[in-house]
């Protein structure tokens, strides 16, 4: 993944610093100088690396703290809060309507992925209630009109184009005026890919930008472009109201710095990252919970909206039960894959947990993880009901096997294998037995009222003891931000 290489080499430069006895002058430097390195390697702009370094150690003055602060907790706040500036220029984009006619226009360089992230736009919005349509004024480049259309097409997304008409800002302004009447209130102009040595296609985007007069014109830049990314995004910049900018390719192994360069050079905010070449591929884009996710501190909140997104509010209650039971059964591990499989990238969902990096699952090893969970699925659609349903693993005997192997085309070494895994899984369930499940009308109040106190008493002993007793739980609960968090993903929050 795109700066996840950056974000280990940041969170282990900070760790070497906690690891510290005494954190003085030296040890900040080191620390400071590694993430520099860190960030320079990754294509990240010399001098808003300079800059970011001098705002730190203006921050941090080291001999002004007082003895009983926590030096370790500001100078990493203070990390956190100047790459936060970096990626936030500290101006909202224009956001849409719903009812009301926007036009967003695209912009960037050649072979950025402008035709399917103006798709990927379209769609998201789409599955928002929007009603939004495409128009393609990229006439430069030969089959841009028929890969925008198979996209659209397939998106189930109105399109305009000409095969004919060779002027861009005839198209765009026809394409424009004709969802206009047909109500569409998000229509999308796709512009031909230019860079900034091009003069005469530069005078172009202006005219169309002109014509059309977008609500936003949003800068598509690959996150593979390196240092160039600076002086391209500034030239556009220059050239049209660039309000918005959205990072392709994140999925790839490029550096990824660049990304960081543009958002200083056309003061516009990222909205949105593309993570694949899938319509569906493609995220809000929020800057608190990147840092935070890039620094290996997590994103418990976006890790709650998954959670929430794969497990329906009615099945979380029922979840809970189970859970207090400490029956295990195969029918619940199935369940469990299928949200885990919802939930997207095993990787990505990683990284949204306090401690872990998007570094710990490399890009081959979440694939084979898929796998194998899809895998171990396809066995268990082999399985009777009885077998599904019962938590007695000795009911599974050799014969059992043989039959699920046999049905689900596997070997059986590989069933005895998904048995094994389902035993690993059981025992930790186990440990959740006795958890204390308060009645339906007390959740939302113990949620708002929950301090460790209360919530030690919830868990079972053994879970406490796992956590690292009272102490690990307040560490824990910190992380998360709130306990409310914690009993939400078991379907106790507040509606």
């Amino acid at each position: 993944m795109v700066l996840a290489q950056l974000g280990g080499s940041i969170s282990r430069a900070i760790q070497q610093m906690s690891n510290a006895t005494i954190i003085d002058e030296k040890v900040l430097n080191e620390c400071l100088n590694e993430i520099t390195r860190a960030l320079l390697q990754s294509d990240v702009q010399f001098k808003l690396v300079r800059d970011m370094q001098t705002n730190i150690k203006k921050i941090v003055n080291l001999d002004d703290l007082a003895a009983g602060h926590n030096k370790r907790k500001i100078i990493q706040q203070a990390i956190f809060n100047e790459l936060c500036k970096m990626l936030d220029p500290g101006k909202p984009s224009f956001t849409p309507k719903k009812g009301k006619t926007s036009v967003v226009m695209f912009v960037g360089l050649q072979g950025s992925g402008k035709t399917t992230t103006c798709t990927k736009y379209a769609y998201y919005h789409q599955k928002k209630g929007w009603k939004p349509a495409l128009v393609c004024a990229d006439t430069f480049r030969a089959g841009a009109f028929d890969q925008l259309k198979q996209n659209a097409t397939k998106a189930k997304i109105p399109f305009y184009g000409s095969y004919m008409e060779s002027d861009p800002v005839k198209i765009a302004v026809e394409g424009v005026e004709r969802f206009k009447q047909e109500n569409c209130d998000l229509i999308i102009v796709d512009t031909s890919g230019r860079h900034k040595q091009e003069a005469a296609l530069f005078e172009e985007m202006r005219q169309v930008s002109e014509a059309t007069k977008p609500d936003l014109v949003i800068f598509v830049m690959d996150s593979s472009i390196g240092q160039a990314a600076f002086d391209q995004a500034q030239a556009f910049k220059q050239s049209v109201a660039v309000g918005a900018v959205i990072v392709t390719k994140m999925d790839g192994h490029a550096k990824g710095g660049g990304a960081l360069s543009a958002v200083a050079a056309t003061k516009s905010p990222v909205i949105f990252i593309g993570t694949g070449e899938h319509i569906d591929e493609f995220e809000v884009f929020d800057v608190k919970p990147f840092v935070s996710r890039l620094l290996g501190m997590g994103d418990w909140s976006g890790f709650m909206d998954k959670i929430h997104e794969v497990v329906p509010m009615d099945q979380q209650p029922e979840l809970l039960q189970k859970l207090s039971e400490g029956n295990f059964t195969l029918r619940i591990m199935y369940e469990q894959f299928q949200n885990i499989l919802k939930m997207g990238p095993i990787g990505q969902v990683f990284s949204m947990l306090p401690g872990f990096s998007a570094e710990l699952m490399p890009k081959g090893r979440e694939k084979e993880s898929q796998a194998k969970i899809k895998r171990y699925m396809t066995m268990m659609d082999s399985m009777t009901n009885e077998e599904l349903d019962s938590s007695n693993p000795k009911l599974m005997n050799e014969s059992r096997m043989m039959r699920i192997a046999r049905g689900s085309g596997r070997h059986i070494r590989e069933v005895m294998e998904m048995m094994e895994e389902y035993k690993r899984l059981a025992k930790i369930w186990s440990k959740m037995k006795g958890l204390k499940i308060p009645k339906k009308g007390e959740m939302s109040a113990l949620s708002r009222n929950m301090n460790a106190q209360h919530m030690s008493k919830v868990l079972p002993p053994q879970m406490l003891k796992q956590i690292g007793g009272m102490g690990g739980l307040q560490n824990l609960m910190k992380q998360m931000g709130s306990a409310k968090d914690m009993m939400g993903m078991f379907g106790g929050g507040e509606k």
